[in-house]
């Protein structure tokens, strides 16, 4: 399926459709958009009001009445989708469907068998999916992945990532199992997900082994942390941790080689901490590969996606072999992926 933007020079602004007007929308896209040039041309709300603050806040050229409006909005070339993860799946699809390009927050669904309906219907479209893994568009993944390339800390053996973090309030969506919540989904996933990036240097897909986790308290079916134990084919072990209700802030990812270590401190947020630290015989170093935000590099990566026609790395694909990971994890511990809610997406349009 092709379109006239097709044949847009690299240079043009992408023009993108909101929906929802969630907290992560600022910070995700509207500052990258600002430095980059993006154009938000649209917006759509389950209340009205807050898309028209949204817009007059950001400078956002249409307030729709549904999140459909804006998918069939003909100015809307990218539909960006930060709405609550039950609500990912069906609007992916519906937006692809309209032959729109998708900027999915991530997990792109609520489970892998929903997953592969998105890549389906993105492979008939023609269109892409990118799935919103910022931190891999970093330097500082670019940097520890060269460090392991080079030799300098051995053979892998271990891979360790911790997502740690206090817990959100009692009401929040991260905490309803009904809108696809849980330590996991919201956490583990950015776990699960560096530790297939080192499928090149480990011999393929890592495999799990198997998990712990449990529930939260009043919250049947949600799990507040869970840890998933894998194995790459090379027989490297990892462990991808996640915890939604720490006494702590920790988002680490750290390689152990036979001949050294080297530790991203902070992998998510490297706009506050761009440190990889690297030891070995010969001493530790710190390298800093710079606090320019990791989601300013994604919308670039995003824009070189759509506007060359090559998919990004967090393609529709990609995202439903996270999403099967996902679920082998809860049906691990026992509380099985989180269900499809397709008719919610009419619900809360």
């Amino acid at each position: 399926m092709t379109g006239p933007d097709d044949a847009a020079p690299a240079t043009e602004p992408l023009r993108v459709g909101v929906l929802g007007a969630a907290r992560i929308t600022e910070l995700a896209l509207v500052e990258p958009a600002r430095l980059l040039g993006t154009e938000i041309v649209a917006v759509a709300a389950r209340d009205r009001g807050r898309a028209s603050t949204f817009a007059e806040a950001h400078g956002v050229e249409r307030v729709h009445d549904s999140y459909l409006d804006v998918i069939e909005d003909p100015e809307v070339e990218v539909v960006y989708n930060p709405l609550a993860n039950s609500l990912h799946g069906p609007w992916n699809v519906a937006a692809l469907a309209a032959g729109k390009h998708v900027f999915t927050e991530k997990p792109s669904a609520s489970n892998a068998a929903e997953a592969e309906e998105v890549a389906a219907v993105a492979r008939r479209s023609g269109r892409q999916l990118f799935e919103g893994f910022h931190y891999l568009w970093h330097p500082l993944v670019a940097r520890l992945h060269a460090v392991l390339e080079s030799g300098e800390l051995g053979e892998l053996r271990h891979v360790e990532t911790v997502m740690d973090m206090p817990a959100p309030a009692p009401s929040d969506p991260r905490w309803s199992l009904e809108l696809s919540g849980g330590a996991l989904m919201d956490l583990g996933c950015y776990s699960l997900h560096t530790m297939r990036l080192l499928a090149p240097y480990a011999g393929g897909e890592p495999v799990l082994v198997g998990a712990a986790g449990a529930e939260r308290a009043g919250h049947p079916g949600v799990d507040e942390w869970m840890t998933a134990r894998l194995e790459f084919p090379g027989g490297v072990t990892g462990s991808a941790g996640c915890h939604m209700s720490s006494d702590h802030h920790q988002m680490s990812h750290r390689l152990v080689g036979t001949e050294g270590e080297a530790v991203i401190k902070d992998f998510v947020n490297p706009h506050d901490d761009d440190r990889l630290v690297v030891t070995t015989s010969a001493g530790t170093r710190t390298e800093r590969l710079g606090r320019r935000s990791s989601y300013t590099y994604q919308l670039e990566a995003l824009t070189t996606a759509i506007r060359t026609g090559v998919p990004a790395r967090t393609d529709a694909d990609d995202a439903v072999l996270t999403m099967r990971l996902i679920d082998q994890c809860y049906d691990a511990v026992g509380l099985g992926p989180r269900p499809t809610h397709a008719d919610l997406a009419e619900d809360l349009r």
